[in-house]
């Protein structure tokens, strides 16, 4: 199974959308073995963001993502990143799709309600990131059955 990362920003926090972002998930199939709320700081924002660094709203997003906790998701299934950017959206709110978080969520590119890994690489990564390894769980889901083929899992 695959692992990917979901922060459920400031801007989702504020709208009371917790729960319909976290239950998109669930409902798609995806596990959540990892959960938590944090304050993002200076320091973890200049790594996580350091590929925007040179960008002129680069303190923009680090102001946005420091306004208060966020929440931070450790997500699992089959194509996991996938499934999970495929949820999400584009970037930008206002050319997602309907039925994405952000399509339905959205109209900005900034204040975008979530931000998903890009590739297994970066998952794999900002996992690392943004948690410890007994911050991980590996629980067995009762409904894999009825979510994957026997040949998937």
């Amino acid at each position: 199974m695959e692992q990917t990362l979901v922060i459920i920003k400031p801007s989702a926090i504020q709208r009371g959308l917790i729960g319909d972002v976290i239950t998109r998930f669930e409902r798609k199939g995806l596990q959540i073995v990892g959960t938590k709320m944090i304050q993002l700081d200076n320091a973890i924002l200049d790594e996580h963001y350091a590929h925007l660094v040179d960008r002129p709203f680069f303190q923009r997003i680090k102001d946005s993502m420091m306004s208060i906790p966020v929440i931070v998701l450790c997500l699992q299934g089959i194509d996991a990143v996938d499934v999970v950017r495929c949820l999400v959206g584009c970037t930008n709110g206002r050319e997602a799709a309907a039925g994405t978080i952000r399509g339905d969520f959205s109209i900005a590119v900034q204040e975008n309600i979530v931000h998903a890994s890009d590739s297994r690489e970066a998952a794999s990564t900002e996992i690392a990131r943004f948690f410890n390894e007994n911050e991980i769980f590996n629980y067995k889901l009762w409904v894999h059955p009825n979510l994957y083929a026997n040949d998937e899992i």
